[in-house]
């Protein structure tokens, strides 16, 4: 019988995951959104079964690389982990701005790893740091891409005004779609990675299919998220769509595009073995920050259309809010892992 503590533990995993998706959703239907190509209602269904899509069947690849960073055998431990960084991402939300839940569960492992005088894994941080900076680079330089070339085949190609709306709106559906899968198939480590190594719950046998306790902890991860699309992704949505800089609904569609190939580029086991198979350098599988690409691939759109389309104080806020992230995190983990252990007895580490 599954201990009822257990199911305690696991609710600030799911409040993570909630914080995870009432502020990332904005990074995928956002731009859409904002430019009123998209209902937010839409948006939100359609973003919340995606992602839980995404997190079921392609969540397993970057939940291994947080595990090296610092694993939490410790149900407490991994409880308060998980807690310090859903609060770290929610007060971010609450002023509205667009922070990285991944950042946030690096910095609250950071914190488990000081408290319990574990090193922390140097080659698996950089690589980790490494991805939130070529993360938004790489997603600004595909928006550029992607839109010049849209631009040069828009010249050659003439469509009725009528029909080209249509098109966007149906292509930022899409487009929508498939990068809530990718926040799911990616970001879903930062929502349960650290519960894994604990295997807090017991198989379960549904007719023919049998759950492990990883598989059972994506799916109520990615259900988690769906809830924080629903209740509270407005006002985020709003801020990228919005905002951030002035978009049209081809440019809202090119920064979704370009979020979203970013996203899977970093989840996808198959395309790390295809790489392999050739012998090409690989994409490193790490929970690489939403966030960033979508501000990155909107921040390139707008250098194209020159520095004045730039709103430089929300930009500047934004940053701030991937910088002040991690460090909330760390100190909260720290100082909350102090008080399970030395005022309520329990075992963190």
């Amino acid at each position: 019988m599954l201990d009822p503590l257990v199911l305690i533990f696991l609710t600030s995993g799911l409040f993570l995951g909630w914080a995870l998706g009432a502020n990332d959703a904005g990074n995928v239907f956002g731009t859409a959104v904002g430019t009123k190509m998209v209902s937010w209602r839409t948006a939100a269904i359609i973003c919340s079964i995606f992602v839980v899509l995404g997190a079921i069947v392609s969540g397993a690849g970057t939940s291994q690389t947080l595990g090296k960073l610092g694993a939490i055998s410790a149900l407490p431990g991994a409880f308060m982990t998980a807690l310090s960084a859903a609060f770290a991402v929610y007060a971010m939300t609450k002023f509205g701005l667009p922070v990285s839940t991944s950042q946030a569960i690096v910095g609250a492992i950071i914190g488990w790893n000081f408290f319990s005088n574990n090193p922390t894994d140097i080659s698996t941080l950089t690589k980790i740091l490494s991805t939130w900076i070529i993360c938004p680079l790489l997603s600004g330089v595909i928006a550029i891409i992607l839109y010049q070339t849209i631009k040069f085949s828009a010249q050659r190609v003439h469509i009725h005004m009528i029909r080209a709306d249509a098109y966007q709106r149906v292509a930022l559906i899409v487009a929508g779609a498939l990068g809530a899968y990718s926040l799911g198939a990616n970001n879903i480590a930062n929502v349960v990675g650290v519960f894994i190594p604990a295997q807090p719950l017991p198989p379960v046998q549904i007719g023919g299919l049998l759950l492990s306790s990883t598989q059972q902890l994506f799916v109520l991860g990615g259900l988690s998220i769906a809830l924080g699309v629903f209740t509270y992704s407005k006002r985020v949505m709003m801020t990228l769509g919005s905002d951030l800089g002035r978009l049209s609904a081809t440019s809202a569609l090119i920064a979704v595009i370009s979020h979203s190939i970013v996203l899977f580029m970093f989840a996808s086991v198959g395309l790390e073995a295809w790489l392999a198979g050739l012998g090409l350098p690989t994409i490193p599988l790490v929970p690489v920050s939403s966030s960033q690409a979508v501000v990155g691939a909107i921040v390139g759109i707008s250098i194209l259309q020159g520095a004045a389309a730039i709103r430089w104080l929300v930009l500047a806020k934004i940053i701030f809010g991937w910088v002040i992230t991690p460090v909330a995190a760390c100190v909260l983990c720290f100082i909350g892992l102090f008080f399970l252990q030395n005022v309520f007895g329990m075992v963190v580490i």
